[in-house]
């Protein structure tokens, strides 16, 4: 019989990184408290080194600062490194996720528009092929059960179009988008079986983008954005229709 292995220093790194930029997304970890390591050692049963790890990561994501005869303090949302996928995350785990979901599909409605009537210019025909055949996938996972096939596809027909925009800065959104859609699939915030509009959209931008028209690439992703808007604003109204406890 064979002992199982203790975890590594990697995997405990992991586990007290997850956790603890959980409890701060939530807010169980208050802004402006103090993180004794010497706690966080005992509570997690960890070395120095680990603890010392964990919050060099959630420093760099603006989450925590170490001061000088203080300690390691938590710092407010504010000052956040909001465009980290991990801290996307986390925020979307929390019960701060409907606000989390409202800015980003904001960020969206202004930059995939934008993005999508670039790409009809700057689209290599190779790109521009490639989103028609993903758009076309898309149709038939919609119509089928493959709910995990129709996000990964919806996932890579937003990246191909921000890619094909030609703008570094706008691709490197794509995480940001990848995040808010697989955190709408994974909380159930998404409709079973998507809307058969939306996929005429999907359908329309790719079409747009391969015959370079611009105007047309645009209005069809800003009517996917507005849809997106429209079922958040759902999500929120029902939010709130919810009786105080």
């Amino acid at each position: 019989m064979q002992t199982p292995k203790a975890e590594s220093s990697a995997d405990l790194h992991s586990v007290l990184v997850q956790t603890l930029g959980l409890a701060i997304a939530e807010g169980s970890l208050a802004p402006h408290s103090i993180l004794r390591l010497d706690e966080l050692e005992a509570q997690h049963s960890v070395s120095r080194s680990v603890v010392r790890e964990a919050t060099r990561v959630l420093s760099s994501m603006g989450m925590v600062a170490s001061r000088r005869r203080i300690g390691t303090l938590i710092l407010p949302a504010a000052v956040w490194n909001v465009y980290d996928p991990q801290v996307i995350r986390w925020r979307l785990a929390s019960e701060g996720r409907l606000g989390q979901l409202r800015s980003i599909t904001e960020l969206r409605g202004a930059v995939e528009p934008e993005a999508a009537r670039l790409a009809a210019e700057r689209a290599t025909p190779a790109e521009a092929s490639s989103l028609v055949g993903i758009a076309a996938k898309m149709w038939a996972a919609g119509q089928g059960e493959d709910e995990e096939e129709f996000l990964a596809l919806d996932i890579e027909f937003h990246r191909l179009v921000l890619a094909s925009s030609g703008n570094e800065m706008f691709l490197k959104l794509h995480e940001l988008v990848a995040e808010v859609l697989t955190g709408r699939h994974h909380y159930g915030l998404m409709p079973h079986h998507p809307h058969e509009q939306a996929l005429q959209l999907h359908a329309e931008v790719a079409q747009a983008i391969q015959h370079h028209d611009g105007d047309r690439a645009r209005e069809a992703m800003l009517h996917i954005m507005e849809q997106a808007m429209e079922e958040m604003k759902s999500l929120w109204r029902r939010t709130d229709e919810q009786p105080t406890p």
